[in-house]
């Protein structure tokens, strides 16, 4: 998987734009900065606007290419975040350190999604915040009419939201949806798509 991360954020345009997340700004504008894990962050966009905002930002990858990147997009805001190159099993984060986990368009091989979200979850307080946006397996009928817009063509790596709520179980849910939405986002986001959206609460 590394290599083809590294392969596609080699360019110099940045694969997924310099903009944040919509989903992922809307929400962390209603929220006081605090700790904020941000797992398969390729190049940064979405790590360095919560930098910007305040947030102690800690993010990692599988791609060395997406951390010189998300460096490079640091430096140009005038900010710090951390951010490691490493597999989801050696991470050094401690149990309970963060207030929100942004899972925005981490899609993993199919036989990882939940044990990596299941992996993920102690480092996120009681009463941290989950903020999740990812392609629905719905989206697998758009990236075939238009390969532009992206995501897996596995359906598999695509999420429902029975998925969702098993790996979640232990989250009250303030928003749960499946919708279809518009995206323009860099080189690989663009189109027509659709997506599974979540704020949840850990219990």
């Amino acid at each position: 998987m590394s290599n083809q991360w590294d392969d596609r954020y080699a360019n110099a345009a940045y694969a997924y734009g310099e903009a944040p997340n919509i989903f992922l700004k809307q929400e962390l504008d209603k929220l006081k900065p605090g700790k904020i894990l941000f797992p398969a962050e390729g190049e940064g966009r979405n790590a360095v606007y919560a930098a910007t905002k305040g947030w102690e930002v800690s993010a990692f990858d599988q791609s060395i290419e997406g951390q010189k990147k998300a460096l490079a997009l640091a430096a140009k805001n005038n900010v710090q975040i951390d951010y490691l190159v490493d597999d989801y099993k050696n991470l050094p984060y401690q149990n309970d350190e963060f207030d929100v986990i942004a899972l925005i368009y981490a899609h993993f091989p199919a036989d990882l999604k939940s044990p990596i979200h299941q992996h993920l979850l102690p480092f996120l307080k009681p009463g941290g915040l989950i903020i999740f946006e990812a392609f629905s397996k719905k989206h697998l009928e758009y990236v075939t009419l238009n390969p532009k817009v992206g995501g897996p063509k596995d359906i598999n790596m695509l999420f429902s939201k029975e998925e969702l709520e098993s790996d979640f179980s232990e989250f009250d849910f303030l928003t749960l949806s499946e919708s279809e939405i518009e995206l323009n986002e860099g080189l690989y986001h663009n189109g027509t798509g659709n997506v599974m959206r979540f704020v949840g609460v850990k219990k």
